[in-house]
């Protein structure tokens, strides 16, 4: 891949970002707490540590888009009774119709977009999608 491909790449991903983050601020979320809603609702219950991680945040963010999740009722955070700042997060009833309702969001601008390519498109596209996978596996 070349430099042009690449910023393409870039700019591709970057508007498929923003129509993404709006279907989370759709839910009076960041887009980060939408982030960490899915991942508690996906791989719940889990460490806060491994949401963090998973996540990328630093503790103080972290514990503020926790407490902002939590004090929503969206997530249940359990504390960890051997270590003081440890604790486990779980996905709320509420927490998985919000993370279901921004799923289905996002599937359905993907879906109406891919409608709208020409059949030679979408079939690229689609033979694209493992490659793709591979590459955010590898960014992060």
């Amino acid at each position: 891949m070349d430099d042009e491909q690449a910023v393409l790449l870039r700019r591709v991903i970057l508007r498929l970002a923003r129509s993404f983050n709006s279907s989370a601020t759709d839910e009076d979320l960041t887009p980060t707490q939408a982030s960490v809603l899915g991942v508690v609702a996906g791989r719940g219950p889990v460490p806060l540590a491994e949401v963090a991680r998973v996540e990328n945040l630093n503790p103080s963010m972290a514990s503020r888009v926790i407490g902002a999740l939590d004090e929503r009722g969206l997530i249940e955070r359990t504390p960890d009774p051997n270590a003081l700042r440890a604790a486990t997060l779980a996905v709320t009833e509420m927490g998985r119709a919000v993370h279901r309702r921004i799923k289905e969001r996002r599937a359905a601008v993907i879906r109406s977009s891919a409608e709208r390519l020409t059949p030679e498109e979408h079939e690229a596209l689609v033979q694209a999608l493992p490659a793709l996978e591979s590459l955010a596996r590898l960014i992060g």
